[in-house]
């Protein structure tokens, strides 16, 4: 990850959810020239993305047990997720995913702004 992803306030991640992974990953592979690597956590279904060795972002596929919508994700990164709940509240804003830990990957959360965007929040574990 380039080190500016990894300053407070920079996007640093964008995430798919969708009903069909393999078919984004056929539709934007061929439209951006992105590979896919299935991350290595067997209780997810988790499919990251790159530009050339970089990568960017992650493909997850929506389940019956998890019904989400189909829809894009940014990252922000944060010095830290729990603060950044915190004063979003206090904003007017609400947490839609309390803050909880990616393994091996770092800490996240789910807000919504006082006027109904959603965005996520991130602190990497460890600097990539």
């Amino acid at each position: 990850m380039d080190e500016k992803c990894n300053q407070h306030g920079a996007f640093s991640w964008s995430e798919l959810t969708t009903s069909d992974a393999a078919a984004a990953q056929k539709f934007y592979g061929t439209l951006f020239g992105w590979t896919f690597k299935k991350f290595p956590n067997p209780a997810v279904d988790y499919t990251i993305f790159s530009v050339g060795d970089r990568q960017i972002g992650g493909i997850f596929q929506a389940t019956k047990d998890k019904p989400v919508p189909t829809s894009w994700w940014g990252y922000v990164t944060v010095d830290n997720v729990d603060e950044t709940a915190k004063n979003a509240q206090e904003l007017g804003g609400k947490i839609m995913v309390p803050p909880q830990d990616i393994p091996d990957v770092g800490r996240f959360c789910i807000i919504q702004d006082p006027q109904g965007a959603a965005i996520a929040t991130i602190t990497y574990s460890m600097k990539k």
